[in-house]
């Protein structure tokens, strides 16, 4: 069976967004887990979808030397990469209303017994990348295997916490500790079901 990895970038008290509604602490959003070669489709939330396609879009079709119109910043490589990886990968969208997506291999799953299916299906693993909302779903159905952490030295504060849903109590094993550049670490935790 495919494992459901979860990857997020979050605050030190477990933030995934500020006030604001977004992480103004996170520089790029590149995939920084070690994914990829692990990993042959995406799922998102219908929330999260639009902007993610909006977003990976631009950078695909923007010049190299041209600052990104949603950023103002120039184009960081890793994110090139993850944007040409992310084009060519089946995402799948977790919606009771959305029913079309400018990428081709989108596709629309209805419930949480969709998700169990492809996780049945053959293939590589599945790259559960948010929002809160859904990875606190899926964790609390048991369909979450693992979980990806990139954890930024910063207290956000108010704001959105990735766990603010989750209410049963679930036990994690730590598999893999690794300090990053300023300050960060990268914590893999299995999901014990």
């Amino acid at each position: 069976m495919r494992k459901l990895i979860t990857g997020m970038k979050i605050s030190i008290d477990g933030k995934m967004e500020g006030p604001e509604g977004f992480a103004d602490w996170v520089d790029n959003w590149s995939e920084e887990y070690g994914l990829m070669p692990e990993i042959d489709a995406c799922l998102l939330g219908g929330v999260m979808y639009a902007g993610y396609e909006r977003y990976w879009s631009a950078i695909l079709e923007n010049e190299p030397d041209q600052p990104l119109p949603m950023t103002g910043k120039l184009v960081d490589p890793a994110e090139l990469e993850w944007s040409r990886f992310a084009a060519k990968t089946p995402h799948y969208v977790l919606s009771n209303t959305m029913t079309s997506a400018a990428w081709p291999s989108t596709r629309f799953l209805r419930s949480l017994d969709d998700i169990a299916a492809l996780k049945r299906e053959p293939g590589k693993d599945i790259y559960l990348m948010g929002g809160a909302r859904i990875t606190a779903s899926l964790i609390e159905a048991g369909l979450v295997d693992e979980m990806r952490l990139i954890v930024y030295p910063l207290l956000a504060g108010d704001g959105k916490a990735l766990f603010g849903t989750v209410h049963a109590r679930h036990r994690l094993e730590l598999r893999k500790v690794e300090p990053l550049s300023d300050g960060r670490v990268s914590l893999v935790y299995g999901v014990v079901n």
